[in-house]
């Protein structure tokens, strides 16, 4: 599995704990805006099978990222977040927030999201309806 990877300044640290990913940035600790990395990232699809997100709270990093058709991010904050983004909700991103995440659980986290299976079924046809129009909520990212 391809795991997309992207992060603000203060995402940095997590990235840093040595993911093999396809790494669409920041590269270092100084401010930047974690929407550019979003969007690099979210339009990237197809080098990754999954994206992890991180910014400082991991909210607008993620709302940034759905801006796009085809990405299902997902902001997880426990376990059971993980399972649910995954079995009921096929999310292909994943974001966290680094400043309200520990590491450690981060890392827990992202491992239940990255084994968990979409469940199908019942959540087929709920899913088709996150795309609305084959476009984001926002419509066309430029």
């Amino acid at each position: 599995m391809r795991i997309g990877f992207a992060s603000d300044h203060a995402g940095y640290d997590l990235k840093a704990q040595g993911h093999e990913a396809v790494d669409f940035g920041t590269d270092g600790p100084a401010s930047v805006d974690y929407a550019d990395f979003a969007h690099r990232a979210a339009e990237g699809m197809d080098t990754w099978d999954r994206l992890v997100l991180v910014c400082g709270s991991g909210i607008g990093i993620s709302m940034a990222a759905n801006r796009h058709a085809g990405i299902r991010c997902a902001l997880v904050t426990s376990q059971e977040h993980a399972v649910l983004a995954r079995q009921h909700n096929d999310a292909n991103a994943v974001a966290f927030g680094q400043r309200l995440t520990d590491p450690l659980q981060a890392e827990c986290y992202l491992k239940t999201f990255l084994e968990t299976p979409f469940e199908g079924g019942r959540h087929e046809n709920r899913v088709r309806k996150i795309e609305i129009s084959g476009q984001g909520p926002g419509g066309s990212c430029q």
